[in-house]
């Protein structure tokens, strides 16, 4: 099977461009002698990985203020049992230096905490955070392919047909719904966060400004953009607890110039939880923060995404 990550890494050292198929007067075109030769290499070599069903994480673009979906990570008895549910439902699975991550368009999902951390107070119900969301091509398709192998899938609400949940063992709840028209059989969708109601238009305008979302609406419910996910915002009939220690510990998003970003930060007041911190030998640096209704945020600034 061909090794993605190597790829990646390889098309990085080449000239350190994106791979992509040109358009008439892109950049591409200006490219000459072996420079274009490797990238068109480069880029049929992963093509070729995709046609033979690897999937690919690739993220998406940053925002105007350099922040895109990063990761969810998460914190699983049995790194195992939550791997195999995740590469059922169309993960790839990998190593990121010590963890077990499952890779989707648009999200990387790391299996577990550091060693010796304890094991998880609960789920993601009762949470700001009350659930996760991947959107597919077809819904009752991918529900069928999941039983067989064991996913454990739930109905959607109200009898529809459009809509699933896959609830694991340490009770992460993932919302499942369905666009035809997609690419890819599964991407990342949204991240569900359930507050108070008057918290409601707080929480769309925070996100908005510390991370540069755009608000709107998805469906019935006040919603804000990053690159990579909706943020969705609902009340909640009961109050939340913070998402720290939780099986869905914290949410991850990656950020351009991370250490002016953390700077600008705290001129906002917004505390680090944890202090700006670069390792020196990757040259990727991290940060973490709390939103004001208990989100426990990490901060990546990565040279190479995985």
């Amino acid at each position: 099977m061909c090794d993605l990550l190597d790829f990646r890494r390889k098309e990085a050292q080449i000239d350190h461009l994106p791979v992509h198929l040109p358009n008439k007067g892109s950049a591409m075109t200006r490219l000459t002698g072996l420079t274009r030769l490797a990238r068109l290499i480069s880029a049929a070599g992963v093509m070729g990985c995709l046609a033979a069903g690897t999937a690919w994480a690739q993220a998406f673009p940053p925002n105007d203020a350099g922040v895109t979906m990063g990761h969810w990570h998460l914190n699983t008895r049995d790194v195992d049992a939550n791997k195999k549910i995740f590469v059922a439902m169309g993960g790839t699975s990998m190593k990121a230096g010590n963890f077990e991550v499952v890779r989707f368009p648009g999200v990387i999902v790391y299996l577990h905490q550091a060693a010796g951390a304890p094991p998880p107070t609960g789920g993601t119900v009762g949470t700001v955070v009350n659930h996760v969301g991947f959107i597919v091509q077809n819904t009752q398709e991918s529900v069928a392919k999941w039983k067989a192998a064991g996913v454990p899938v739930q109905p959607g609400a109200a009898g529809r047909t459009d809509q699933a949940f896959v609830v694991t063992p340490d009770e992460l709840r993932i919302e499942i719904l369905e666009d035809k028209n997609q690419k890819v059989p599964i991407q990342h969708h949204h991240i569900h966060f359930w507050v108070p109601d008057s918290s409601i238009p707080q929480i769309q305008a925070w996100y908005s400004k510390t991370f540069g979302a755009k608000p709107g609406m998805r469906g019935q419910n006040q919603a804000a953009d990053i690159p990579g996910v909706n943020l969705t915002f609902s009340k909640a009939d009961m109050p939340t607890v913070t998402t720290k220690g939780r099986v869905l510990d914290h949410i991850g998003f990656d950020v351009k110039n991370l250490e002016a970003f953390c700077k600008k930060l705290e001129t906002a007041g917004i505390k680090l939880d944890r202090p700006y911190t670069k390792n020196p030998q990757t040259g990727g640096a991290l940060a973490f923060i709390y939103d004001p209704w208990g989100t426990y945020i990490e901060l990546n600034e990565r040279p190479n995404p995985l």
